[in-house]
């Protein structure tokens, strides 16, 4: 009978407690709770940015006491059971938080829950509202966010922003504006572990409800499309009708995928391109109409407008309509439904002092239109209806998307 040297079973005891803690380690953090059920206790309290840390993939040493439990700024926390310290999304990733803040009382630095009881320090103290007006504390209410004149979404994201498409002789900036924005809104919430430029081409034939390819299409469609089915890079699904006449036959689609469960798809096609073999789905989650204020614009949306004759004639400057051709022939008019992705604001002083207020934005006309492929529209003033139907979304990324980096 063959015998274990002590020193051999030793190490292989000490071995074996070693792996089994680090599973219940492992477990304890996948099977807790969700720290914003309720919605978002200190909601102003800065942890993450307090320690300057945001951490990618899964590091569980990437953690913070918060109100008697842990919180993390790794990527890993920003999942369905949320455990993300309370400014991990505005810090980390630049977006608001999808949880409410809960209003609470000022203690200590920190916002507390009403209807709750404390201790501190051996005194005991509670948060309640007294008469629906004032709290037995310090009323405080989140406090507001001071916004800059100016901000543009390459600045705060330098190299997850990608360049302005070209959409060629294709009436689909309906696809376009998508696939831009989504692309940008990836890379963002993987903290530039992705930085995919997504395919229009995907979208123009292969979300065939209700659209048309490049004679049109609608908005909430390719968001539809984009959530329930995703879509290919651009690599890998490269556009093809730059030169195609808008009237004529759509391609066929060239992409398909499945479900894998969890509401993620995999390919089940090859790229298109047969030098590209990466044929990743990329998804976004449902998109959320916005109002015009900055402060909820700043996640990129798309937005739509109404394009006039003299918008192709646009080189530069803050553009607001004007109408060259009234009184002109019908034929002399043109008129159409366009979308573009906002990219950021800013106010510029005019010569009689007066301050102008814009908006700015990316076309896809390729880069040499316009300001670099972009351009500046007036804004608070519902300019050519461009803050008439405005919407936003989040790029749809899990762990299992980035190797488990």
């Amino acid at each position: 009978m063959w015998r274990c040297p002590l020193g051999l079973l030793l190490l292989l005891l000490l071995a074996g407690e070693s792996a089994l803690g680090a599973r219940r380690g492992r477990g304890r953090r996948e099977l807790a709770p969700g720290l914003h059920l309720r919605g978002i206790r200190d909601a102003g309290g800065r942890y993450c940015q307090e320690q300057d840390l945001c951490c990618r993939g899964r590091a569980d040493d990437c953690a913070l006491p918060y109100l008697g439990a842990t919180c993390y700024c790794d990527l890993f926390c920003n999942r369905t059971v949320s455990d993300c310290c309370p400014d991990f999304w505005d810090f980390c990733l630049g977006v608001p938080p999808p949880f409410p803040p809960i209003q609470g009382c000022t203690h200590g630095s920190r916002i507390y829950p009403v209807l709750g009881t404390y201790w501190d320090n051996c005194n005991r103290w509670a948060e309640q509202e007294a008469d629906g007006v004032a709290f037995a504390l310090q009323t405080v209410l989140r406090p507001g966010e001071v916004l800059p004149t100016a901000f543009e979404a390459a600045e705060k994201w330098p190299n997850l922003i990608h360049e302005p498409l070209d959409q060629g002789n294709c009436a689909g900036s309906w696809a376009f504006s998508t696939a831009a924005v989504a692309s940008d809104r990836v890379s963002i919430h993987s903290l530039g572990h992705m930085t995919p430029v997504l395919s229009p081409q995907n979208l123009l034939s292969c979300d065939t409800h209700n659209q048309q390819g490049c004679r049109g299409g609608r908005l909430d469609g390719a968001w539809w499309f984009l959530r329930r089915r995703g879509v290919v890079s651009d690599h890998c699904y490269p556009f093809v009708g730059r030169e195609q006449d808008e009237a004529g036959p759509a391609p066929r689609c060239m992409m398909h995928s499945r479900a894998m469960g969890r509401g993620k798809r995999q390919a089940t096609a090859r790229c298109p391109s047969s030098h590209v073999h990466a044929n990743d789905i990329y998804q976004v989650t449902p998109a959320y109409r916005l109002g015009t204020n900055p402060a909820l614009l700043r996640p990129l949306p798309t937005a739509l407008m109404e394009v006039h004759e003299d918008f192709f004639l646009y080189q530069g400057g803050i553009y607001s309509h004007t109408p060259v051709s009234l009184g002109r022939p019908e034929r002399y008019r043109r008129h159409g439904t366009h979308s573009v992705k906002i990219t950021g604001w800013g106010e510029e002083t005019l010569p009689d002092g007066r301050t102008l207020k814009y908006w700015t934005a990316a076309n896809s006309w390729g880069p040499a239109w316009g300001e670099r492929g972009h351009f500046r529209i007036v804004r608070g003033a519902n300019e050519c209806d461009i803050e008439s139907f405005v919407l936003g979304v989040w790029g749809r990324v899990g762990m299992e998307d980035m190797g488990h980096r």
